[in-house]
């Protein structure tokens, strides 16, 4: 039970760093978008290695140990290349300009959007459908980060922080056309608040659905899923976002920075 609550204290804590996005967008006018770009680039080199390095491997070694046979290893990268598939299904559904993963290069100046032409009723539904877009994807990254915290305790924390930070530009781009469109900070706020929650209500329908039939075997299935889903988030989201923010070499220089410090703890642990 004591491994339960610490999996969605996690979880509850990386879906709410959306909240930190829209404070940095309320108190200062431009984001310092190099060190943003840093900062994606070391979340998705923590989850790339975690799921590629630990999560896969060790799907693989539960499934060989309880079922055996030749195809048990087949399972584990069947379970990997579904949870591919099944987040980028989401991530097809979501209207570019509505989802908060497509970074538009006029987005890193807060005064653009305070500036454009959209009026307050624009403003609003594009706020309104990015907090939606957003619920949507953090559905699958809640149960990704509980599960992975629920199995192996030693790379929660690290998993929750990558996490965390992959948030906080989601909650930029969920409260600033909000608070253009209304000047309330805190309905801006509640709303990127909101998204947010999404995250651990992921985690607590996803556990409740798969808990009748979560035993070793099942467990590692779920554990290759969650690595698929977090290498597509790597690849698909942070990445990309990294590259937009700043330079490529600072991408690459957190990317690499993320493996490394994360492969670290693991030998250290």
């Amino acid at each position: 039970m004591e491994h339960i609550w610490v999996a969605f204290s996690l979880t509850l804590l990386a879906g709410l760093s959306t909240g930190i996005g829209s404070t940095i967008a309320f108190f200062t006018r431009r984001v310092n978008t190099k060190f943003l770009s840093v900062a994606l680039g070391f979340s998705a080199g923590v989850m790339i290695y975690v799921s590629l390095a630990e999560m896969l491997p060790t799907s693989q070694k539960v499934i060989q140990s309880t079922l055996g046979g030749y195809f048990s290893s087949f399972i584990s990268f069947f379970a990997f290349f579904l949870g591919i598939i099944f987040i980028g299904i989401i991530d097809m559904y979501v209207p570019n300009t509505e989802n908060p993963h497509e970074f538009h290069k006029d987005s890193k100046s807060l005064d653009n959007i305070k500036k454009s032409r959209h009026n307050h009723s624009s403003l609003m539904r594009i706020g309104i459908f990015t907090a939606c877009a957003l619920a949507i994807h953090n559905f699958p990254e809640g149960l990704s980060t509980f599960i992975s915290a629920l199995s192996e305790p030693t790379i929660a924390y690290s998993i929750a922080i990558a996490v965390a930070i992959h948030n906080i530009p989601e909650g930029i781009a969920v409260s600033v056309p909000i608070y253009y469109a209304t000047g309330s900070r805190k309905k801006a706020f509640v709303y990127s608040f909101m998204s947010g929650l999404a995250e651990p209500l992921g985690a607590v329908i996803g556990y409740l659905l798969l808990r009748p039939i979560l035993n070793e075997t099942m467990f590692g299935i779920v554990f290759a899923w969650v690595s698929g889903i977090m290498v597509y988030i790597s690849f698909d989201e942070l990445l990309p976002a990294a590259r937009e923010y700043g330079e490529h070499h600072l991408a690459i220089f957190g990317l690499f920075s993320g493996m490394f410090i994360i492969a670290l703890s693991l030998a250290l642990s």
